[in-house]
């Protein structure tokens, strides 16, 4: 006696589209992972060379970098001005994955210090 084999293609066909959603679904989290890091990045160096721009013309420099910050859609989450130097972090919403919104970070500094000396704050 032979089985019958009618809708085996069926089931082939709907676990491979299946797996190609797990995997559509993971690069599209990642490529929001890279475009998030990129914006805040970005956003990182305006807001420290605006901050030691301000610093070498007198004015408040860490003032300067959050306007810049926020400006570009970031938010300022530290600011350090020692002579001349600006040294920001700044955060910025990443995907949301599993109910939840990461946070990205990106650190800069801008001003005439030693170069080598980057640490972030």
């Amino acid at each position: 006696m032979r089985r019958r084999e009618e809708g085996a293609a069926t089931v082939l066909v709907i676990a491979m589209a299946g797996m190609l959603m797990f995997v559509v679904v993971g690069l599209s989290i990642v490529s929001g992972l890279v475009t998030a890091q990129r914006r805040a990045q970005a956003a990182a160096d305006l807001a420290a060379l605006a901050g030691a721009t301000t610093a070498a013309t007198g004015g408040d420099p860490c003032a300067q970098a959050a306007r810049i910050a926020a400006a570009n859609g970031a938010r300022l989450d530290t600011c350090a001005a020692t002579q001349g130097d600006v040294v920001v972090r700044v955060l910025v919403p990443g995907p949301t994955w599993s109910g939840r919104v990461v946070q990205v970070r990106a650190a800069a500094r801008a001003g005439p210090g030693q170069e080598g000396s980057f640490s972030e704050p």
